[in-house]
């Protein structure tokens, strides 16, 4: 399976390369706090080798030993795990539901440093991200240049016209999802070419396409607005770099097309799947285009530190979105997170991670209605943008995946599939 091939493969890779980045970090860590910062390198790249060789050897998974505040829930659902009637009892790497052992090694790799000070707050995948994001430049420049084209008219465009936007704009944060880089193991994945141009072409790679679904919601809420109501757009967010430029786009539209009043972005509390949207990313990325030489750029990054000033857009983090529970115990494991999103008017929620825990990650026939398959997941209307990264996919039509199955047997880990799957709930 693909997962097989992640958790033989893909991950080592990973671990392979957060350990040559500490490497070539030592003089840097030296210069900054001296031998304590070397002796912390040393330790941190000790803990991620034995990690490596746990893995590699399929040992059982190990409770953590750190004094982390999600520890307890972790190890918690370690004993979840050990006694799941149809389990193996021990669980270890390569006899474990894949998503759990996945986000069991993100968490470690976060171990390894935050036990270790005084290199604890170090991002170990930062680098590449910020890389992503400089290498996306004209796909950036082209996307800023574009929405601000678009604002100087948008008070005069339709009800017709806004939605012909509307639609654009969730399709490029759509295909933005594909610039994934644990998805590539920390390759290079960065979109280098206007987004907006093969729109068109990539149409009929959207095989759950529900935007029409997403914009009369919209449209709806800003007519049934009241005086006192806000109407509230969250988006759970996936990768930094071009995908979260996409994302602000999408996010500034709505606000300047009075389609939404504010919008609050959920992002990672700790560095997380390689290239996962923390606070340091998300102020990051609006400081650099705010400082671009570009006019456009940075116009864009101006107006969105203005945005998060007057309160319209809020980021949030909070522990659960880097947790192994899928998000059906949500309302259990974090019911402050479940009231939060209840306040919204639509969750939109990024990337394959998401869909995975919405899901349950399992391996569901394809026509298995996507309502259902959200197993009482349903804190307000959701829509999943997502790119195929991963097998597993619900609410086909009949017939429809062992269609593309005959002709692409890759499809749903290729990336160039997409939905737009939306639920409107109770």
């Amino acid at each position: 399976s693909f997962a097989y091939f992640t958790i033989k493969d893909r991950l080592p890779q990973i671990l392979t390369r957060v350990i040559d980045t500490l490497h070539r970090h030592k003089n840097e860590f030296f210069e900054e706090h001296g031998e304590k910062g070397v002796e912390a390198e040393k330790r941190a790249i000790s803990f991620l080798s034995k990690l490596r060789n746990e893995l590699q050897t399929d040992k059982p998974v190990t409770p953590l030993e750190d004094e982390l505040p999600d520890a307890a829930l972790w190890n918690q659902y370690l004993d979840y795990q050990r006694n799941l009637p149809n389990g193996n009892g021990e669980p270890s790497w390569f006899q474990s539901p894949w998503l759990y052992v996945e986000c069991y090694m993100y968490r470690r790799i976060h171990a390894a440093l935050a036990q270790n000070p005084p290199i604890n707050n170090f991002d170990v995948f930062k680098e590449g991200k910020a890389q992503n994001f400089f290498e996306s430049q004209e796909a950036v420049i082209a996307l800023c240049t574009y929405f601000q084209e678009l604002l100087k008219n948008i008070k005069d465009l339709d009800e017709k016209q806004l939605q012909e936007e509307l639609l654009k704009l969730l399709q490029v944060s759509l295909w933005g999802n594909k610039c994934d880089l644990s998805f590539s193991a920390g390759e290079d994945s960065s979109q280098k070419s206007s987004p907006l141009q093969s729109l068109e072409n990539m149409l009929p790679y959207i095989i759950v396409n529900d935007m029409e679904k997403v914009w009369s919601l919209l449209v709806n809420a800003k007519k049934d607005r009241t005086e006192r109501s806000n109407v509230r757009v969250d988006i759970i967010l996936d990768n930094a770099g071009f995908e979260l430029v996409s994302d602000l786009v999408l996010a500034d539209f709505l606000l300047s097309s009075k389609l939404a009043d504010e919008v609050y972005f959920h992002g990672k509390s700790i560095p997380w799947y390689v290239s996962d949207t923390t606070k340091h990313d998300f102020n990051w990325t609006i400081k650099q285009l705010g400082s671009a030489n570009h006019m456009w750029m940075s116009r864009c990054g101006i107006n969105w530190e203005g945005n998060l000033k007057k309160g319209v857009w809020v980021f949030r983090d909070h522990m659960f979105w880097t947790l192994p529970h899928d998000f059906s115990s949500m309302s259990e494991v974090a019911p402050d997170l479940y009231a939060e999103l209840q306040k919204s008017n639509l969750l939109l929620f990024k990337g394959d991670l998401n869909y995975r825990k919405l899901t349950g990650d399992r391996k569901w026939e394809y026509s298995v209605p996507f309502h259902q398959a959200l197993n009482k997941f349903h804190p307000a209307p959701l829509c999943s943008l997502r790119t195929l990264k991963s097998d597993t996919q619900v609410g086909l039509k009949p017939g429809q995946g062992e269609q593309i199955q005959a002709s692409e047997p890759e499809w749903m880990v290729s990336g160039k599939y997409g939905v737009v799957q939306f639920d409107a709930g109770l």
